[in-house]
């Protein structure tokens, strides 16, 4: 019975994928990826160049960045498509995503819309390292200690969910935080976190970008792969 594997590939360092991973990763005969724009290779597929052999076959899948769930569903459906011409002849197919395949990842929709098409087909999972941790581990801090409570937003999240989570978090992290971060600056300044937070963009990638304290940088043109910590307890942020 034919497996379609997901796995988590880390944030960008290719040393950061686990060796279970790599392990399944150099048996696989098709390998699945989010296809890249413009003829570039997406950032899974640049992560595993290094770990890929001549004999495997390479499927790149088209996934627009869109909110629309209409076009999303349509894309995951074409995807899981192109993914049974394989499954269903009995061979298995890894997709590799960056991060964590259970965080935020393109693989839990694939998965679903395969397993609509054939119920029959296992889904394994094998997790990876995700980018707030990445981030966490760059910037030399520790994400959370002892009780600290610790608040995850993914994207496009208003001002007013900020209040909120910080009511009862010590940590939050912000995801995408591009397209707001002018408005979450004003925020943190509003309420004297400035020097308690970073943006942390490419972690662990050679195009890694570091922004702390965010007191220097009201204003930042920040890529897609962005994100903010804040900490309710001192930092030692001043240092990295």
């Amino acid at each position: 019975m034919a497996i379609l594997c997901g796995i988590g590939i880390g944030p960008g360092d290719p040393e950061l994928i686990t060796l279970k991973g790599w392990r399944r990763l150099q048996q696989a005969r098709v390998i699945a990826f989010p296809a890249g724009r413009g003829g570039r290779r997406g950032i899974a597929e640049e992560i595993i160049a290094g770990y890929k052999h001549p004999w495997q076959t390479c499927l790149p899948l088209e996934f627009p960045y869109v909110l629309e769930q209409a076009v999303l569903e349509q894309a995951w459906q074409k995807a899981a498509k192109e993914v049974y011409t394989y499954l269903g002849q009995g061979t298995d197919v890894v997709f590799v995503s960056e991060g964590d395949v259970s965080f935020y990842s393109t693989f839990s929709y694939l998965a679903a819309a395969v397993q609509v098409l054939d119920p029959t087909i296992q889904i394994e999972a094998i997790p990876g390292v995700c980018s707030p941790l990445a981030a966490a581990a760059s910037l030399g801090m520790p994400l959370t200690l002892g009780s600290d409570r610790l608040a995850i937003l993914p994207a496009m999240y208003h001002l007013d969910e900020l209040a909120q989570v910080w009511g009862w978090a010590e940590v939050m992290v912000l995801m995408k935080v591009r397209s707001v971060y002018g408005q979450v600056w004003h925020w943190l300044k509003e309420h004297h976190l400035l020097e308690q937070a970073a943006v942390v963009s490419w972690a662990t990638t050679p195009k890694q970008q570091i922004y702390t304290p965010l007191t220097d940088f009201p204003t930042l043109t920040l890529p897609y792969f962005s994100l903010l910590m804040v900490w309710k307890r001192q930092s030692n942020l001043r240092n990295v």
